[in-house]
């Protein structure tokens, strides 16, 4: 991994590597995601990747209604163990299925030949 790569770039080519990374200031011990140049709030530019542990918590969901419903699909916001949230989607599971509060892990799956990070009930 070159360290002269953008910080989403950087992220995408661990995904494609099968690793969900975050993140994390050395000073700070805060994680940080989406993934950038300095930790919001502090400006903390000592930002080190290190191995997500893929636990997190429903904290919004929506459902997609497509007119054939099994074309519809959740989007939902998922805050994670380290503390960051980000959006994603649950699979294995109806989409009227997935609630707030629901405890799920990440798994990184390829989707139109592309590493794509989502969620599946823990």
């Amino acid at each position: 991994m070159t360290p002269f790569l953008q910080p989403e770039a950087e992220w995408r080519a661990h995904l494609a590597e099968g690793r969900f990374m975050l993140q994390r200031s050395r000073a700070t011990g805060g994680h940080v995601f989406y993934p950038r140049i300095a930790e919001p709030g502090t400006g903390a530019q000592d930002l080190e990747w290190v191995e997500a542990s893929g636990d997190g918590t429903i904290h919004a969901v929506t459902v997609v209604r497509k007119k054939d419903p099994a074309d519809s699909y959740n989007v939902v916001l998922v805050e994670l163990a380290e503390g960051p949230r980000l959006m994603s989607r649950v699979d294995g599971i109806a989409a009227d299925e997935v609630r707030i509060g629901m405890a799920v892990s990440a798994r990184i799956v390829e989707e139109d030949g592309k590493p794509l990070l989502v969620f599946v009930p823990a």
